[in-house]
């Protein structure tokens, strides 16, 4: 179907100078390269002391920069977030009630897991896309599990309040896209997870797991009824005792890590402590959040799909249709609208990946973490009114 001419108005002058604006793996650090993994150490059994080296200086630069406690264990695992994730609850679940918050699609993935998989009798506190659950209903004498930022939804909790300072179960936390951020709950969080391709925009496949030490009290008197795969194994028998093995969070690594995505991360870390570490961080992702709103709040055909601005993600925005057009149009029509307006913005080359997830609300969904510039939000934001009235036109003309 053919645009009518001139009926979508001219395209925008402007242009983002980096178009990424993916929710993971996300954009790189502003001024990224890859001359800067120069040093990286290849060639070289990660088990060296050269290697070990820099897996450790990826563990305390992570500590420093996101102000984890010094009584916190900080460990580069396989999988990326999901395998951490998953390692805790294979590992901790089981002598407690389990609850779990699903308001997105990663947290729905680990109701399956802990209810199909590990056969957890488990409360299910759910919500749709655009909201939370009714964090009221959490209790203290159950195991947590949850995701603080819905990367899928584009929406948070808006702190840790919900959970009880005396409380007697773990809090397994999937922080994936909200670590770097926003403000973490340390003395509420007794497992925090998160991937490098995330808000640091590194290199995938590797997670990153922080136990608390009553999280490590967990796994030294808790031995798990299922078998356990050597990827999940964190503790071993000492003196008869089960005690975690300190080593893993030191920089020996369970299995291979990539030492070239090892070299990236401490990189991301490096430039992340330059610009003023986690304050400045969460300053420029609020500050991108805020880019969104302001053009949202005068642009009559979007809006967010968190509506309320307490629990609105500032780094995996979600947006949704609202022009009465699109909204009258059957669901499959409605998804296929958004596929367009994604689609163009790409052929454009001035957003890539932007698209809604595939089980959320047709839509958009815009990273605006810390890597993303501001001005690149600016220059972005009447291209997606162009694309709007230019996928708007083909649907009149039809």
């Amino acid at each position: 179907m053919t645009t009518p001419p001139n009926l979508a108005g001219p395209k925008p002058a402007m242009r983002p100078a980096r178009p990424e604006f993916s929710s993971g793996p996300c954009a790189k650090r502003p001024g990224w390269t890859p001359e800067n993994l120069r040093n990286a150490v290849l060639g070289r059994s990660h088990r060296s002391k050269l290697g070990k080296a820099r897996l450790k200086e990826a563990i305390d630069r992570t500590r420093e920069v996101l102000e984890v406690p010094d009584d916190f264990l900080i460990g580069i695992v396989p999988g990326s977030d999901t395998g951490a994730v998953e390692m805790a609850m294979w590992s901790m679940l089981g002598p407690r009630p389990v609850q779990l918050l699903a308001f997105e699609s990663f947290g729905k993935d680990w109701v399956t897991d802990v209810t199909k998989q590990l056969k957890i009798e488990a409360e299910v506190l759910d919500a749709p896309y655009g909201g939370l659950p009714d964090l009221s209903k959490v209790r203290k004498d159950a195991d947590l599990v949850f995701t603080w930022n819905g990367t899928t939804s584009g929406v948070r909790v808006p702190n840790g309040d919900f959970i009880a300072a005396d409380r007697e179960g773990v809090v397994i936390c999937d922080a994936t896209s909200a670590a770097f951020a926003q403000d973490l709950a340390w003395d509420k969080l007794d497992v925090v997870t998160f991937s490098w391709q995330k808000a640091l925009g590194g290199e995938a496949a590797h997670g990153v797991l922080i136990l608390s030490p009553r999280a490590v009290a967990r796994l030294e008197s808790y031995v798990p009824a299922w078998p356990m795969p050597k990827l999940f194994r964190m503790t071993s028998k000492k003196d008869g005792a089960n005690k975690v093995t300190l080593d893993l969070f030191e920089g020996a690594t369970i299995n291979t890590p990539s030492m070239l995505a090892v070299e990236d991360a401490v990189d991301a870390l490096k430039w992340a402590a330059s610009i003023g570490g986690l304050a400045e961080m969460k300053r420029r992702a609020d500050a991108n959040l805020g880019v969104l709103e302001a053009w949202a709040q005068k642009t009559a055909w979007v809006s967010f799909l968190a509506a309320d601005p307490a629990t609105r993600s500032n780094t995996s925005v979600c947006l949704k249709v609202i022009d009465p057009a699109v909204t009258s149009l059957a669901e499959d029509a409605q998804a296929e609208f958004a596929k367009k307006l994604a689609g163009l913005l790409e052929k454009e080359g001035v957003a890539l990946d932007v698209g809604g997830y595939r089980d959320a609300p047709p839509g958009l969904r815009i990273w605006c973490g810390a890597t993303v510039e501001a001005s690149d939000l600016d220059a972005l934001t009447p291209w997606l009114d162009w694309a709007f009235a230019t996928v708007s036109a083909e649907l009149t003309a039809a």
